[in-house]
């Protein structure tokens, strides 16, 4: 089964985006904050990260960078999610590292086709209900 690290600080996005991700078939599991996003980033080993960039402790970019500068940099599939849609924030979140961007909110089918791709690109098997 397909894992998604959600690492988002509002509860009411967190809430939305994970049942709707769980019922398409994706483990999901969630860190509140940029640091427990490293953290969990290294011990849940997901195959997509779904990265808020305005989060508290650590920002989303920052925790981009440091899980792109470990071992499961080059496994992992991370999407920066952004309330910002100004001209160059797609270019600054893959400076960053993300493997891909989107803007909040959320579009759902939009954002399963990014995750879809990066499975695609890992080699990860996308989920029977997806």
């Amino acid at each position: 089964m397909a894992k998604i690290l959600l690492v988002e600080d509002n509860e009411m996005n967190r809430d939305m985006l994970s049942r709707r991700l769980i019922r398409r078939g994706y483990e999901v599991v969630i860190a509140v904050d940029g640091g427990e996003g490293v953290a969990m980033a290294a011990s849940e080993t997901p195959a997509v990260i779904l990265m808020d960039m305005d989060l508290p402790v650590i920002d989303g970019w920052e925790a981009t960078r440091r899980i792109k500068a470990t071992e499961l940099g080059p496994k992992v599939g991370i999407i920066g999610l952004t309330a910002h849609a100004m001209s160059g924030d797609r270019e600054k979140c893959l400076a960053a590292g993300c493997d891909d961007y989107d803007t909040k909110p959320v579009e759902f089918a939009r954002l399963t086709e990014k995750i879809s791709a990066q499975l695609a690109r890992l080699g990860v098997p996308l989920p029977e209900k997806g």
